[in-house]
Protein backbone atom coordinates (compact mmCIF):
# COMPACT_ATOMS: atom_id res chain seq x y z
CA UNK A 1 0.00 0.00 0.00
CA UNK A 2 1.77 3.77 -0.57
CA UNK A 3 1.98 5.88 1.84
CA UNK A 4 -0.63 9.00 3.01
CA UNK A 5 0.79 11.58 0.41
CA UNK A 6 -2.24 13.89 -0.40
CA UNK A 7 -5.50 15.70 0.90
CA UNK A 8 -8.11 13.45 0.62
CA UNK A 9 -11.39 15.85 -0.36
CA UNK A 10 -14.78 14.76 0.67
CA UNK A 11 -17.57 15.75 -1.72
CA UNK A 12 -20.69 16.39 -1.86
CA UNK A 13 -23.49 14.48 -4.13
CA UNK A 14 -24.54 17.82 -6.14
CA UNK A 15 -23.26 19.04 -9.27
CA UNK A 16 -19.89 20.93 -8.22
CA UNK A 17 -19.29 17.49 -6.21
CA UNK A 18 -19.84 15.60 -9.09
CA UNK A 19 -18.08 18.22 -11.24
CA UNK A 20 -14.69 18.28 -9.26
CA UNK A 21 -14.91 13.92 -8.82
CA UNK A 22 -15.17 13.91 -13.10
CA UNK A 23 -12.06 16.20 -13.25
CA UNK A 24 -10.13 14.46 -10.81
CA UNK A 25 -10.77 11.18 -12.85
CA UNK A 26 -10.38 12.61 -16.03
CA UNK A 27 -6.84 13.90 -14.20
CA UNK A 28 -5.93 10.28 -13.51
CA UNK A 29 -6.25 10.58 -9.88
CA UNK A 30 -8.83 8.25 -7.63
CA UNK A 31 -12.50 8.95 -6.16
CA UNK A 32 -14.17 6.46 -3.45
CA UNK A 33 -17.61 6.49 -5.07
CA UNK A 34 -20.90 5.05 -3.36
CA UNK A 35 -22.79 2.17 -4.75
CA UNK A 36 -25.61 0.30 -3.45
CA UNK A 37 -23.85 -2.40 -2.70
CA UNK A 38 -20.46 -0.88 -1.32
CA UNK A 39 -18.36 2.25 -2.07
CA UNK A 40 -15.73 1.64 -5.04
CA UNK A 41 -12.55 3.45 -5.11
CA UNK A 42 -12.79 4.78 -8.50
CA UNK A 43 -10.32 4.99 -11.65
CA UNK A 44 -10.51 5.75 -15.16
CA UNK A 45 -10.50 2.17 -16.92
CA UNK A 46 -8.75 2.92 -19.52
CA UNK A 47 -5.73 4.65 -17.46
CA UNK A 48 -2.69 2.71 -17.04
CA UNK A 49 -1.46 5.06 -14.35
CA UNK A 50 -4.98 5.26 -12.45
CA UNK A 51 -5.53 1.75 -12.80
CA UNK A 52 -2.31 0.86 -11.08
CA UNK A 53 -2.69 4.18 -8.29
CA UNK A 54 -5.57 1.77 -7.44
CA UNK A 55 -3.79 -1.58 -6.84
CA UNK A 56 -0.91 0.79 -4.94
CA UNK A 57 -3.77 2.75 -2.67
CA UNK A 58 -5.36 -0.60 -1.84
CA UNK A 59 -2.62 -2.82 -1.60
CA UNK A 60 -4.07 -5.16 -3.99
CA UNK A 61 -2.59 -8.52 -5.51
CA UNK A 62 -2.20 -7.87 -8.85
CA UNK A 63 -3.29 -11.10 -9.90
CA UNK A 64 -6.75 -9.86 -8.78
CA UNK A 65 -9.13 -7.95 -11.38
CA UNK A 66 -11.55 -5.06 -11.18
CA UNK A 67 -14.50 -4.46 -11.61
CA UNK A 68 -15.27 -1.95 -14.63
CA UNK A 69 -18.35 0.11 -13.41
CA UNK A 70 -20.49 1.36 -16.74
CA UNK A 71 -23.36 3.72 -17.35
CA UNK A 72 -25.31 1.62 -19.48
CA UNK A 73 -25.77 -2.05 -21.28
CA UNK A 74 -24.62 -0.03 -24.93
CA UNK A 75 -20.92 0.65 -23.02
CA UNK A 76 -20.76 -3.04 -21.70
CA UNK A 77 -21.35 -4.99 -25.12
CA UNK A 78 -18.61 -2.28 -26.29
CA UNK A 79 -16.35 -3.84 -23.92
CA UNK A 80 -17.19 -7.38 -23.96
CA UNK A 81 -19.17 -10.01 -26.17
CA UNK A 82 -22.25 -11.32 -23.19
CA UNK A 83 -23.64 -14.67 -24.14
CA UNK A 84 -27.60 -14.62 -24.45
CA UNK A 85 -27.82 -16.19 -21.26
CA UNK A 86 -25.99 -12.72 -19.70
CA UNK A 87 -28.24 -10.31 -22.07
CA UNK A 88 -31.20 -11.86 -20.01
CA UNK A 89 -29.63 -11.63 -16.50
CA UNK A 90 -28.19 -8.10 -18.03
CA UNK A 91 -32.65 -7.57 -18.99
CA UNK A 92 -33.38 -8.68 -15.24
CA UNK A 93 -30.67 -6.99 -13.22
CA UNK A 94 -28.60 -3.88 -14.53
CA UNK A 95 -28.67 -1.81 -12.98
CA UNK A 96 -28.14 -3.76 -9.56
CA UNK A 97 -25.89 -5.39 -7.60
CA UNK A 98 -24.17 -7.95 -10.00
CA UNK A 99 -21.22 -8.04 -12.18
CA UNK A 100 -21.24 -10.24 -15.53
CA UNK A 101 -17.53 -11.80 -16.73
CA UNK A 102 -17.84 -11.86 -20.64
CA UNK A 103 -14.57 -12.53 -23.17
CA UNK A 104 -13.09 -9.01 -24.09
CA UNK A 105 -14.22 -7.58 -27.64
CA UNK A 106 -11.22 -6.54 -29.47
CA UNK A 107 -10.35 -2.66 -29.20
CA UNK A 108 -11.78 -2.46 -26.03
CA UNK A 109 -9.15 0.16 -25.00
CA UNK A 110 -8.96 -0.99 -21.32
CA UNK A 111 -5.83 -0.93 -19.44
CA UNK A 112 -4.24 -4.36 -19.11
CA UNK A 113 -3.94 -4.54 -15.60
CA UNK A 114 -8.07 -3.87 -15.34
CA UNK A 115 -8.03 -7.88 -16.06
CA UNK A 116 -5.45 -9.08 -14.43
CA UNK A 117 -4.29 -10.75 -17.54
CA UNK A 118 -7.08 -12.65 -18.31
CA UNK A 119 -9.07 -12.57 -21.90
CA UNK A 120 -12.16 -11.78 -19.70
CA UNK A 121 -13.71 -8.40 -17.87
CA UNK A 122 -16.26 -7.92 -14.78
CA UNK A 123 -18.90 -5.21 -15.58
CA UNK A 124 -21.46 -3.75 -13.42
CA UNK A 125 -24.00 -1.23 -13.90
CA UNK A 126 -24.82 -0.11 -10.59
CA UNK A 127 -27.72 1.05 -9.41
CA UNK A 128 -27.22 4.42 -6.97
CA UNK A 129 -28.06 7.38 -8.47
CA UNK A 130 -24.36 9.30 -6.86
CA UNK A 131 -22.28 6.84 -8.98
CA UNK A 132 -24.84 6.78 -12.18
CA UNK A 133 -24.64 10.17 -12.44
CA UNK A 134 -20.61 10.19 -11.87
CA UNK A 135 -20.59 7.87 -14.81
CA UNK A 136 -22.42 10.25 -16.59
CA UNK A 137 -20.58 13.21 -15.89
CA UNK A 138 -17.25 11.31 -16.58
CA UNK A 139 -18.51 9.62 -19.22
CA UNK A 140 -15.90 7.03 -19.30
CA UNK A 141 -15.88 3.23 -17.61
CA UNK A 142 -14.78 3.53 -14.22
CA UNK A 143 -12.53 0.80 -12.79
CA UNK A 144 -13.61 0.28 -8.94
CA UNK A 145 -13.21 -2.34 -6.24
CA UNK A 146 -13.99 -2.05 -3.32
CA UNK A 147 -12.17 1.61 -1.50
CA UNK A 148 -10.54 -0.16 1.65
CA UNK A 149 -7.17 -1.72 1.93
CA UNK A 150 -7.16 -5.15 0.23
CA UNK A 151 -8.41 -8.04 2.25
CA UNK A 152 -9.92 -5.14 5.27
CA UNK A 153 -13.62 -5.00 5.69
CA UNK A 154 -15.54 -3.24 3.27
CA UNK A 155 -16.82 0.43 3.63
CA UNK A 156 -20.40 1.00 3.61
CA UNK A 157 -20.21 4.60 4.53
CA UNK A 158 -17.90 7.73 3.61
CA UNK A 159 -16.23 7.16 7.01
CA UNK A 160 -14.85 3.47 6.32
CA UNK A 161 -13.32 4.73 3.32
CA UNK A 162 -11.45 7.61 5.28
CA UNK A 163 -10.99 5.51 7.55
CA UNK A 164 -9.24 3.16 5.82
CA UNK A 165 -7.53 4.76 2.44
CA UNK A 166 -7.03 8.36 3.72
CA UNK A 167 -4.16 10.10 2.41
CA UNK A 168 -4.08 7.52 -0.13
CA UNK A 169 -6.84 9.09 -2.52
CA UNK A 170 -7.73 12.09 -4.01
CA UNK A 171 -11.91 12.60 -3.06
CA UNK A 172 -14.68 10.81 -1.09
CA UNK A 173 -17.95 11.39 -2.85
CA UNK A 174 -20.32 11.14 0.12
CA UNK A 175 -23.60 9.57 -0.89
CA UNK A 176 -24.71 8.10 2.32
CA UNK A 177 -24.72 4.69 3.61
CA UNK A 178 -25.17 1.76 1.07
CA UNK A 179 -28.66 0.49 1.15
CA UNK A 180 -27.24 -3.62 0.15
CA UNK A 181 -24.24 -3.54 1.81
CA UNK A 182 -22.87 -6.70 0.20
CA UNK A 183 -20.95 -6.67 -2.93
CA UNK A 184 -22.26 -8.03 -6.21
CA UNK A 185 -22.84 -11.09 -7.12
CA UNK A 186 -20.34 -12.19 -9.98
CA UNK A 187 -21.78 -14.54 -12.63
CA UNK A 188 -19.31 -15.94 -15.34
CA UNK A 189 -20.01 -18.43 -18.72
CA UNK A 190 -18.30 -21.48 -19.27
CA UNK A 191 -19.77 -22.49 -22.70
CA UNK A 192 -23.64 -22.62 -22.20
CA UNK A 193 -22.78 -22.92 -18.68
CA UNK A 194 -23.70 -19.79 -16.43
CA UNK A 195 -21.18 -19.70 -13.59
CA UNK A 196 -21.72 -18.28 -9.91
CA UNK A 197 -18.53 -16.86 -9.48
CA UNK A 198 -19.11 -15.12 -6.46
CA UNK A 199 -22.14 -15.10 -4.16
CA UNK A 200 -23.15 -11.40 -3.36
CA UNK A 201 -26.13 -8.87 -3.70
CA UNK A 202 -28.50 -11.44 -5.26
CA UNK A 203 -28.89 -14.32 -4.01
CA UNK A 204 -28.60 -17.64 -6.12
CA UNK A 205 -32.38 -18.33 -5.88
CA UNK A 206 -33.07 -14.91 -8.03
CA UNK A 207 -30.30 -15.75 -10.74
CA UNK A 208 -31.17 -19.49 -11.42
CA UNK A 209 -34.86 -18.09 -12.10
CA UNK A 210 -33.71 -16.27 -14.61
CA UNK A 211 -31.71 -18.34 -16.21
CA UNK A 212 -33.63 -21.27 -16.00
CA UNK A 213 -31.38 -23.45 -14.58
CA UNK A 214 -28.72 -24.29 -11.52
CA UNK A 215 -25.72 -21.85 -11.71
CA UNK A 216 -22.56 -23.61 -11.53
CA UNK A 217 -19.96 -23.22 -8.94
CA UNK A 218 -17.11 -25.11 -10.11
CA UNK A 219 -13.48 -22.34 -11.08
CA UNK A 220 -10.87 -24.94 -10.38
CA UNK A 221 -9.29 -23.04 -7.92
CA UNK A 222 -8.20 -20.13 -9.94
CA UNK A 223 -9.00 -16.07 -9.18
CA UNK A 224 -11.55 -15.50 -12.42
CA UNK A 225 -12.63 -12.69 -10.57
CA UNK A 226 -12.72 -10.36 -7.94
CA UNK A 227 -13.71 -11.32 -4.24
CA UNK A 228 -12.60 -15.05 -4.66
CA UNK A 229 -9.11 -14.70 -2.42
CA UNK A 230 -9.57 -17.46 0.77
CA UNK A 231 -8.67 -14.60 3.41
CA UNK A 232 -10.93 -11.37 2.28
CA UNK A 233 -13.34 -8.44 3.95
CA UNK A 234 -11.46 -9.40 7.07
CA UNK A 235 -11.52 -7.57 10.79
CA UNK A 236 -7.91 -7.10 12.42
CA UNK A 237 -9.25 -9.40 15.37
CA UNK A 238 -9.65 -12.62 15.37
CA UNK A 239 -13.41 -14.15 14.23
CA UNK A 240 -15.44 -17.21 15.21
CA UNK A 241 -18.23 -18.55 13.42
CA UNK A 242 -21.50 -20.28 14.40
CA UNK A 243 -21.07 -19.09 18.04
CA UNK A 244 -23.96 -19.16 19.90
CA UNK A 245 -22.91 -18.56 23.49
CA UNK A 246 -19.49 -16.33 22.81
CA UNK A 247 -16.70 -16.62 25.07
CA UNK A 248 -15.67 -14.10 27.74
CA UNK A 249 -13.98 -11.58 26.81
CA UNK A 250 -15.31 -11.84 22.62
CA UNK A 251 -17.55 -9.24 20.69
CA UNK A 252 -20.53 -11.35 20.20
CA UNK A 253 -22.76 -10.36 16.57
CA UNK A 254 -26.37 -11.45 17.00
CA UNK A 255 -28.71 -12.63 14.36
CA UNK A 256 -32.63 -13.05 15.34
CA UNK A 257 -34.61 -12.83 18.17
CA UNK A 258 -32.42 -15.58 20.18
CA UNK A 259 -29.49 -13.46 20.12
CA UNK A 260 -30.97 -10.75 22.33
CA UNK A 261 -27.88 -10.60 24.06
CA UNK A 262 -25.62 -9.79 21.92
CA UNK A 263 -22.95 -6.28 21.68
CA UNK A 264 -24.18 -5.94 18.15
CA UNK A 265 -27.39 -7.71 15.81
CA UNK A 266 -27.46 -8.00 12.03
CA UNK A 267 -31.26 -8.03 12.80
CA UNK A 268 -33.14 -8.91 16.06
CA UNK A 269 -35.95 -10.29 13.93
CA UNK A 270 -34.01 -12.52 11.50
CA UNK A 271 -34.42 -10.25 8.46
CA UNK A 272 -31.51 -11.51 5.86
CA UNK A 273 -31.72 -8.26 3.68
CA UNK A 274 -31.23 -6.12 6.82
CA UNK A 275 -28.53 -8.46 7.96
CA UNK A 276 -26.61 -7.65 4.55
CA UNK A 277 -27.20 -4.36 4.53
CA UNK A 278 -25.49 -4.05 8.38
CA UNK A 279 -22.63 -6.32 7.94
CA UNK A 280 -20.08 -4.83 7.32
CA UNK A 281 -21.27 -1.57 9.17
CA UNK A 282 -21.07 -4.05 12.25
CA UNK A 283 -17.99 -5.55 11.40
CA UNK A 284 -16.26 -1.90 11.32
CA UNK A 285 -18.11 -1.25 14.87
CA UNK A 286 -17.06 -4.62 16.37
CA UNK A 287 -13.67 -4.21 15.16
CA UNK A 288 -13.01 -0.80 16.60
CA UNK A 289 -13.36 -2.60 19.84
CA UNK A 290 -10.06 -4.28 19.84
CA UNK A 291 -11.44 -7.76 21.15
CA UNK A 292 -12.00 -10.92 19.33
CA UNK A 293 -15.48 -11.26 17.48
CA UNK A 294 -17.99 -13.71 17.36
CA UNK A 295 -20.91 -14.29 15.19
CA UNK A 296 -24.13 -15.88 15.59
CA UNK A 297 -25.22 -18.56 12.79
CA UNK A 298 -26.76 -17.36 10.16
CA UNK A 299 -29.10 -19.47 7.53
CA UNK A 300 -27.49 -20.48 4.47
CA UNK A 301 -30.21 -19.79 1.96
CA UNK A 302 -30.93 -16.90 0.10
CA UNK A 303 -29.20 -13.37 0.72
CA UNK A 304 -27.66 -16.28 3.99
CA UNK A 305 -25.24 -17.44 1.77
CA UNK A 306 -23.65 -14.45 0.52
CA UNK A 307 -23.51 -13.16 4.28
CA UNK A 308 -21.72 -16.73 4.86
CA UNK A 309 -19.28 -16.12 2.07
CA UNK A 310 -18.32 -12.94 3.08
CA UNK A 311 -17.52 -14.32 6.84
CA UNK A 312 -15.77 -17.40 5.97
CA UNK A 313 -13.18 -15.61 3.98
CA UNK A 314 -13.07 -12.66 6.90
CA UNK A 315 -12.38 -15.30 9.20
CA UNK A 316 -9.81 -17.23 7.07
CA UNK A 317 -6.22 -17.70 8.26
CA UNK A 318 -4.87 -14.50 7.26
CA UNK A 319 -2.29 -14.09 4.35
Amino acid sequence: MTKPSEQTETLAPDSAGLARAAALLRAGRLVAMPTETVYGLAGDARNPDAVARIFAAKGRPAHNPLIVHLANLEAALALADLPETGLRLAAEFWPGPLTLVAPLRAGHGLAPAVTAGLETVALRLPAHPVARALLAEFGGPLAAPSANPSGRISPTTAAHVRAGLSGRIAAVLDGGACAVGLESAIVGFDGPRAVLLRAGGLSREALEAVIGAPLATDTGGKITAPGQLASHYAPRAALRLNVATPNPGEVWIGFGPDCAGADFSLSPTGDLAEAGARLFAVLHQADALGRPIAVAPMPDTGLGASINDRLRRAAAPRR
